[in-house]
């Protein structure tokens, strides 16, 4: 038995979120573009870049924001 999942508006290969384009998932106007990575990188966003801290420094995610 295979594992997988299926887009709960896609009803017969055709999306019902993006009017009248077969289902793909991740592609512009999906509920699913953004949040979550795709195998295929061309419908991943790109990384955001580092925030930076009001003082100019940027933040490190890894301590707290650089505080």
């Amino acid at each position: 038995m295979a594992g997988g999942w299926g887009c709960p508006h896609e009803i017969d290969n055709i999306c019902g979120h993006v009017q009248g384009r077969p289902c793909d998932p991740g592609m512009k106007g999906c509920v699913l573009a953004g949040r979550f990575r795709f195998s295929n990188e061309a419908k991943n966003r790109p990384p955001r870049p580092p925030r930076r801290e009001p003082n100019g420094r940027r933040a490190d995610p890894k301590h707290g924001g650089g505080k």
